[in-house]
C-alpha cells in the first residue's frame, strides 16, 4: 500500500475517536427547529389578540376583494370574448380585436393594485358600461348594413 493511502486511513481512523468528530457527527442533529416560515413565525412574532370584531372585519374584507377580483376577472374575460367580434383592421393594419386586447391588458395592469374601494368599483362599473355600448353600436351598425345588403337584393 502506498505511503499517503496509509497516512490517510490512519488519520481516519484516529479521528474517528477525538472530541472534534463526535461534535460533527452530532450537528446534524442540532436542528429541530421549524420546517417552514410560517413556523418560525408562528414561534418568533408576538401576535395580537384578536377581537371578534376584528375578525369580522377581516372577514368582510376578504370577502369584498374576492368579489372586486372575481368581477375583475369576469370583466376582463367578457372583454376578450366581446373583441371576438372586431375582425377588420384599423388605419395601420392592425386588426381592432388585438387592438382592444392590448388596451384592455395595460388598463388593467395599471389599475392592478388599487385597493380603494370606491375607485376599484368605479372602474368595474365603467367597464361594464363601456363594453355594453361598444357590443350595442356594433349590433346597431351590424343591423344597418344588414338592411342596406337587403334593401339592395330588393332593388335587383
Amino acid at each position: 500500500m502506498p505511503p499517503t493511502v496509509g497516512n490517510c486511513r490512519t488519520l481516519a481512523t484516529s479521528l474517528q475517536y477525538t472530541p472534534i468528530n463526535t461534535f460533527l457527527r452530532h450537528r446534524q442533529f442540532i436542528h429541530h427547529g421549524p420546517d417552514t416560515i410560517d413556523e418560525l413565525l408562528d414561534r418568533h412574532v408576538v401576535k395580537k389578540e384578536k377581537t371578534s370584531d376584528d375578525e369580522e372585519t377581516d372577514l368582510l374584507t376578504r370577502q369584498r376583494l374576492t368579489s372586486t377580483r372575481r368581477e375583475a376577472l369576469s370583466l376582463y374575460r367578457d372583454i376578450l370574448r366581446a373583441t371576438r367580434f372586431f375582425i377588420w383592421p384599423d388605419s395601420r393594419g392592425v386588426l381592432w380585436r388585438d387592438v382592444l386586447r392590448e388596451n384592455t391588458r395595460k388598463e388593467f395592469e395599471a389599475a392592478r393594485f388599487e385597493r380603494d374601494p370606491e375607485i376599484v368599483t368605479r372602474l368595474l362599473i365603467g367597464g361594464r358600461d363601456a363594453v355594453q355600448s361598444a357590443l350595442d353600436k356594433l349590433a346597431e351598425k351590424q343591423r344597418e348594413e344588414i338592411g342596406k345588403q337587403q334593401g339592395d337584393r330588393n332593388r335587383r
